[in-house]
């Protein structure tokens, strides 16, 4: 069985440098409070900036919670995640999905960020319904990370 992809595009009034930079080394700003898998919620998540590199979030006590790791680091156009998650949101290390997010320069200065989880089919029996949940989620998140990048803007 093969599933779309999710597919989600914001455009930020930043150059693509700057919206990489935002998107890669200050997740844990923008992403969601409480939508995290650790134990306690994340004060940071970390995207270690080389292929083979841990994404993870990390708690206010330092306990780590692994997401993934990175595939590939190519600033500024494309950061290449293998998302290690299952299908209840816990780390699985023989599990990779994948989430691209690639960014685009425009003409006026400004990026179009667009992100792409893939390989849903992946998750095996209730790769639908976690398809579902993840399509549910992503675009939040991203307007999130657009409404983040408009304060940088401001800076």
């Amino acid at each position: 069985m093969s599933i779309a992809p999710i597919v989600q595009s914001v455009t930020v009034a930043l150059p693509p440098q700057k919206a990489f930079d935002v998107f890669a080394t200050q997740m844990g700003r923008w992403w969601k409070p409480g939508m995290t898998v650790g134990a306690k919620p994340h004060v940071e998540i970390v995207i270690e900036p080389n292929p083979g590199g841990r994404w993870f979030e990390r708690d206010m006590d330092g306990a780590e919670t692994d997401w993934g790791k990175v595939i590939a680091w190519d600033p500024p156009q494309r950061l290449l995640l293998a998302w290690q998650l299952d299908a209840t949101f816990k780390h699985d290390p023989d599990l990779v999905t994948e989430l691209e997010i690639t960014f685009d320069g425009r003409p006026d200065g400004s990026t179009r960020v667009t992100l792409e989880h893939r390989n849903l089919e992946r998750f095996g029996p209730t790769a639908q319904k976690v398809a579902d949940s993840l399509a549910g989620g992503w675009p939040g998140l991203m307007q999130l990370f657009a409404e983040f990048a408009q304060l940088e803007t401001a800076k």
